[in-house]
């Protein structure tokens, strides 16, 4: 039973949250609030920032929320915010990698990758790798990657993981959300000494009402997409296994799984495959530029 004057271990935490302006992102910052968590919501603009911290202050007036800005699908911006982020908080606690996109059409970032790669898996390889300073300070560092059952149709293509000769969409999306498997099991793998203490793993969040297959589609996708979301749940049903993993005492300590419904459960066999995940490794090196994961 807790003591009168004991401090909640969720009080004093340090969270970073991508996507955090709307949909699961918004969801997941508003819950993590609301234990007390410092909540930095990272946004593509300050105006969108400034209006989520304002709704989660109607409800939780004593939130702590901040904020950071940066478009994930810019390689130099997510290196200025980080820089900054470095800065301002020396501690990070929880990482949380939420963004995601989704394109009816190829496009390229100003990187010249393509767009879902760029934000829904090398934001999480580059951001990762960037907060690792301070993340490796706290006490019970974790790193949550929100992926999902897509992975299971999902492949990566080596030989043209862009898709410039065959681009669709979902294939694109799969293609992201396996890689967020592959990443962190291969991260769980790496770990070396000095880190061991870092948990990471997956999320899946289930399908969720969300404007994701709403904004960059052509109004087939989007139509079909309207459809296939009433089916879905709502996003504070889909925040729920974020917010467990980046609070809950239960699974301190453990790192390398998939998550559904707060339990983890098996991947799909390409997201376990060793050998295509060292391949990802290296070519998100590459793609990222860097040189030496863990400083």
């Amino acid at each position: 039973m807790k003591k009168e004057n004991e401090t909640p271990t969720t009080e004093n935490k340090v969270c970073v949250i991508t996507g955090a302006n709307s949909g699961i992102g918004f969801e997941t910052a508003k819950s993590l609030c609301g234990k007390g968590v410092t909540t930095v919501l990272v946004c593509r603009s300050r105006e969108k920032a400034e209006k989520a911290i304002t709704k989660i202050k109607k409800s939780i007036p004593d939130a702590k929320a901040d904020f950071a800005i940066a478009d994930l699908s810019s390689q130099k911006q997510i290196r200025e915010m980080s820089s900054k982020l470095l800065k301002r908080y020396p501690i990070i606690d929880v990482l949380i990698n939420n963004a995601g996109s989704w394109y009816s059409d190829f496009d390229l970032t100003e990187d010249r990758i393509e767009r879902q790669w760029a934000i829904n898996h090398l934001s999480y390889f580059l951001l990762a790798h960037l907060l690792l300073p301070a993340i490796q300070n706290s006490d019970d560092p974790r790193i949550i990657n929100v992926s999902s059952d897509s992975h299971f149709q999902g492949k990566i293509h080596f030989k043209d993981v862009l898709l410039r000769k065959n681009y669709h969409g979902l294939r694109a999306y799969a293609q992201s959300k396996l890689a967020n498997v592959m990443f962190t099991l291969e991260f769980d793998r790496r770990k070396p000494a000095g880190f061991e203490h870092i948990t990471i793993n997956a999320v899946q969040p289930g399908l969720v009402k969300t404007d994701i297959g709403l904004k960059h589609t052509i109004s087939f996708h989007g139509l079909m997409w309207k459809i296939r979301r009433l089916l879905g749940v709502s996003p504070e049903k889909g925040a729920e296994t974020s917010v467990y993993l980046a609070t809950s005492e239960e699974i301190k300590g453990v790192s390398g799984k998939y998550w559904d419904k707060c339990k983890p459960k098996p991947p799909s066999k390409k997201g376990t495959d060793k050998e295509d995940a060292q391949k990802l490794w290296l070519l998100s090196l590459e793609m990222c530029a860097i040189r030496n994961y863990f400083p």
